[in-house]
């Protein structure tokens, strides 16, 4: 398994609030995939926001201005939050495995600290030759009966702004596995299919590439990292926006954890509903795409909503 992040100071930003998680970790096992860690006995504080939702609401309206000049199409703001914690920390992130519908779920942990992800979005998988891509850009909260579940649902489906923003970062995916795709090798199999995932409705799609001969998982890395759906597009000037405008570094968040096997084959996820646990405080990082069409409030909202299921998640009582 291994997991990796990008801390925002990378880009000149600020620094990343877990500095005991390394950027980089591998943990060799034998027979596949390792199994999660059990959620013993822990306890969670009180979440505190590194900031407010005028705050995170006036970023928002700064990459719309950003976006209105021509420096940028997309940018992805993503907020963070920390509390308190007593117990191993293997054990908190092993909380996460109460969150539904997050088949990139998984775990990474060292002395003194993990990383948990219920991640719903598949960075990338590789088999034999073919590499696969499912970004996630679209997000509606489910509905508390069928009637406002299936409204939300149709919500998003219809959603003018969704799909936009959509199609931005899957034109994204394509240009960045055409830098290591046989010529004409790159196809988008599904687009802007709306399934429930991680507690939410979702908009995803399936981009695919062959591989040109020789194209080792350094280059792919090279090619995709970090995801665009975590960055925005342009990418490098998404990344210069992003680290002006985050007042936390994401740390192990919006990276990519997974299993490599000794035959070649890669399953990464996107580090995205994200929790690491380390020096008695655990932390998660939550946010959305930002377009010039965004509306800061609702896009407030948004990130509240992706990060309900995981702190109801870490707040239930130990199994």
């Amino acid at each position: 398994m291994i997991g990796g992040g990008w801390p925002v100071s990378s880009v000149g930003g600020a620094p990343t609030p877990c500095p005991e998680v390394p950027d980089i970790a591998v943990v060799l096992v034998e027979g596949g995939p390792p199994a999660g860690d059990e959620p013993d006995a822990a306890v969670v504080g009180e979440w505190r926001a590194s900031w407010g939702r005028a705050d995170h609401a006036a970023a928002v309206e700064e990459v719309r201005q950003a976006i209105a000049r021509g420096d940028v199409y997309q940018v992805t703001v993503v907020g963070h939050a920390a509390a308190p914690f007593t117990g191993d920390p293997a054990a908190v992130g092993a909380r996460l495995a109460a969150v539904p519908g997050a088949p990139w779920a998984g775990g990474i942990s060292g002395q003194g600290w993990a990383v948990h992800a219920a991640s719903p979005e598949l960075f990338v998988e590789v088999r034999h030759d073919v590499v696969t891509t499912r970004p996630i850009k679209g997000t509606s909260a489910r509905g508390v009966d069928a009637g406002t579940d299936l409204a939300a649902y149709d919500a998003l489906r219809l959603s003018e702004k969704d799909r936009a923003e959509h199609v931005m970062i899957v034109d994204l995916e394509r240009n960045d596995l055409a830098r290591v795709a046989r010529t004409g090798g790159v196809a988008v199999d599904e687009l802007y299919v709306v399934r429930p995932l991680a507690g939410l409705w979702h908009a995803e799609s399936s981009v695919t590439a062959q591989l040109r001969p020789g194209v080792g998982l350094a280059e792919l890395l090279s090619a995709t990292f970090p995801g665009g759906s975590v960055t925005g597009t342009p990418k490098g000037a998404a990344l210069s926006e992003i680290a002006r405008r985050e007042p936390v570094g994401r740390g192990p968040s919006m990276g990519a954890l997974g299993w490599i096997g000794s035959d070649g084959a890669v399953r990464l996820g996107l580090s995205i509903r994200t929790v690491a646990a380390a020096a008695d405080h655990v932390h998660l990082w939550a946010g959305g795409g930002v377009t010039w069409s965004s509306n800061p409030e609702d896009e407030v909202a948004e990130a509240a909503a992706k990060a309900a299921p995981l702190l109801a998640a870490l707040a239930g009582p130990p199994r």
